[in-house]
């Protein structure tokens, strides 16, 4: 199926370079089109809905699996991490093999643990089933990315960022809801476990239909993958979130410092590597960082996983165990909070790109107001508080997320030339689950620090509204990051160079 199919400029797919792409291509074409569009909006979904669908379901994990303070923050972070480590990998794979092929194994591995993880008897087993689930969407995310950003051009290209900021929101919330609805119905006596195991009927879909419809696309020479900047980057990676994750359990001993300084040392080793690299197929293409574009939109999309992993995780022990709401009317608190992010989404995809950075930094203030508010309402009402006065603040704390996503996206990607589209992507989606990581390890110090994982309720409602302060400054920040990003309508990408026309039958062209 050629690019062009999705009605855009054709671009640099496995197709034979003298076959010319239909200019105006067949309903059945465009139907097709459609579904691949579809299937790359599904895998996201999948990757983004599990990052978040145990929040609700923590205690029923607990319960049931007798899970200590670690082990639940080990089943955010056993997942958020080989994530984190694996996405550059995991895009520069699909540059070099196909990011089709590579979408599909990666379907394949986290099929297969989300099956593990609803078996799981055990927090050891669970824990083990998310590290591999992040393995597996280490190799999917960045391909859906890379796809969209070589197949798409123009106004349609900020239309299909749109839907893509459209599914991330919808799949934060998603998961909570999910989480909370399936715990509460204890469908065939299984309690928490179908939050997994339905995985496993969309996974096979998205084999299915992603083998028959989604495009492959690879750079022109595949060149070895660069084995040396993979260690480099997992090492300074864990080296650095390991001991930010534990550090409060063990009181944050010398080893924990210890380690935090090898992870900047093996990360300047890992910057020197790449440097030498350049030219030799590298693992990543350090000229993308000259771009202040792209280099501000990473920061930014950092800033943004940061505040998700530090707020949703609190909120949803919050909303539970310092107001005493069950799992179902904590996920009705995330639907609230769902609306407002598809209606920021939704006014993001239709603006197609043009307010530039204005849009999503308007929805960062917003979000700030509203934050602020819900602050002020959580202290006054402590544990009166109920569902329906927090409506407001909750729905408007979404709809400015929502307006974030798909334009950062979007902005950042858009001067990226094609043949590094999938690294690229890799580093774009690890800023958000490297801050993802870091947020979930950062309740350590601003959340379990005071709760010390206690049930009680006012210590819950104190340590969430130290939170708030925390996710303010945050979202500040990212305001100021997205100046970085272009004022006016986003640029289009830079395509790889012409390829030569082939001759015509009264000679080659001139």
């Amino acid at each position: 199926m050629s690019s062009s199919a999705l009605g855009n400029e054709s671009q640099h797919t496995d197709q034979r370079p003298d076959r010319p792409a239909p200019h105006h291509p067949s309903p059945r074409t465009a139907l097709a089109a459609r579904i691949a569009l579809l299937v790359l909006l599904v895998a996201e979904l999948m990757d983004i809905l599990d990052q978040s669908v145990v929040l609700t379901a923590l205690p029923a994990i607990q319960e049931s699996t007798g899970a200590g303070p670690a082990a639940v923050q080990w089943l955010t972070t056993g997942y958020t991490l080989p994530v984190a480590v694996g996405l550059i990998t995991g895009g520069r794979l699909g540059d070099l093999h196909g990011r089709r092929r590579i979408l599909l194994v990666g379907t394949v591995v986290f099929t297969a643990a989300s099956l593990l993880c609803g078996l799981a008897t055990g927090p050891g087993v669970l824990i083990g089933a998310r590290v591999l689930q992040g393995v597996g969407v280490a190799l999917m995310i960045p391909q859906v990315l890379a796809t969209l950003h070589v197949t798409f051009a123009g106004q349609n290209r900020s239309k299909a960022f749109g839907l893509y900021g459209a599914v991330l929101s919808l799949a934060n919330v998603l998961g909570p809801v999910m989480g909370g609805l399936l715990t509460e119905a204890d469908l065939f006596g299984l309690s928490w476990r179908p939050i997994f195991l339905v995985n496993v009927p969309v996974g096979l879909a998205v084999l299915l239909l992603g083998r028959r419809f989604v495009p492959e696309s690879t750079v022109r020479k595949a060149d070895r993958l660069d084995l040396t900047g993979v260690l480099l980057s997992a090492l300074a990676v864990v080296l650095i979130l390991f001991p930010l994750t534990e550090g409060h359990l063990h009181h944050w001993p010398l080893w924990c410092f210890a380690m935090l300084a090898a992870g900047l040392v093996a990360l300047g080793v890992l910057l020197r590597h790449q440097h030498l690299k350049q030219g030799r197929s590298p693992l990543v293409p350090l000229p993308l960082f000259r771009s202040r574009q792209f280099s501000g939109g990473v920061a930014a999309q950092l800033m943004h996983g940061l505040l998700c992993g530090l707020f949703f995780m609190t909120w949803t022990l919050y909303l539970q165990r310092g107001l005493g709401m069950s799992p179902f009317h904590a996920a009705l608190a995330f639907v609230l909070l769902s609306f407002g992010e598809l209606a920021g989404a939704t006014l993001a995809a239709k603006s197609a790109g043009r307010f530039a950075r204005r849009l999503p930094q308007a929805g960062s203030l917003i979000a700030l107001a509203a934050m602020a508010a819900y602050g002020l309402q959580a202290d006054a009402g402590r544990a009166d508080l109920t569902l329906l006065a927090m409506t407001a603040p909750v729905v408007l704390i979404g709809f400015g997320l929502g307006m974030v996503s798909g334009p950062l996206a979007d902005m950042s990607l858009a001067r990226v030339p094609h043949q590094d589209a999938g690294s690229a992507s890799g580093l774009f989606n690890t800023a958000m689950h490297l801050g993802i990581a870091l947020g979930t390890a950062l309740t350590a110090l601003v959340f379990f620090a005071t709760t010390d994982g206690s049930p009680d309720a006012g210590l819950n409602r104190d340590a969430f509204i130290d939170v708030l302060w925390w996710v303010g400054g945050l979202l500040a920040l990212l305001w100021a990051l997205m100046f970085a990003c272009p004022s006016g309508r986003t640029a289009r990408p830079v395509t790889d160079p012409p390829r030569p026309h082939a001759p015509t039958k009264k000679g080659a062209s001139h």
